[in-house]
């Protein structure tokens, strides 16, 4: 029998970081969505997005899953949960009158709850969950007029939680 040493993690580069974060966000939207229609607790959702998607490993052919940031993908959950009513105050305020936060798409709702969860924390910059939410809507809605809405309500969404980053 021989002596191996355990693999040390290699270290992630800053693009491998970002391409994990941007996997968490959208997997949190996709969770969220998914929490809103089947009424399961964040609980049970997280951990099975954490058992069954993160670095999912498909059959040949198909393209794997991008690994995700479960830390990320976890807080933006958990905040998003405990911050659910001061996010969807301040996305209706960003939303027409005619247009409150429970007659828009749920999709788009599961968005605004996670970029409204990442706003409410200050860790990443203003700019920075705009721009990552409005690639999030274009995965979801790629040949629509959706990811302009999200970037305007996110942005006004952003001024009111967060004036003093513009």
């Amino acid at each position: 029998m021989t002596d191996t040493a355990p693999e040390t993690p290699k270290k992630l580069t800053s693009d491998e970081k970002r391409r994990m974060k941007s996997a968490a966000r959208l997997y949190a939207v996709q969770a969220l969505f998914q929490m809103e229609a089947s009424g399961q607790g964040v609980d049970r959702v997280a951990l099975e997005f954490e058992s069954y998607r993160f670095g999912l490993a498909l059959e040949e052919g198909e393209e794997a899953l991008a690994e995700g940031d479960m830390n990320l993908f976890r807080r933006l959950l958990d905040d998003a949960v405990m911050w659910q009513a001061k996010i969807d105050q301040a996305t209706d305020r960003a939303l027409v009158a005619k247009w409150p936060i429970d007659r828009i798409d749920p999709v788009l709702r599961a968005l605004f709850r996670a970029a409204g969860a990442e706003l409410v924390n200050p860790a990443t910059p203003a700019r920075v969950v705009i721009n990552e939410f409005v690639e999030v809507a274009r995965a979801f809605f790629p040949d629509g007029k959706e990811p302009k809405f999200v970037n305007a309500v996110l942005d006004h969404m952003a001024r009111e939680i967060r004036p003093e980053a513009f």
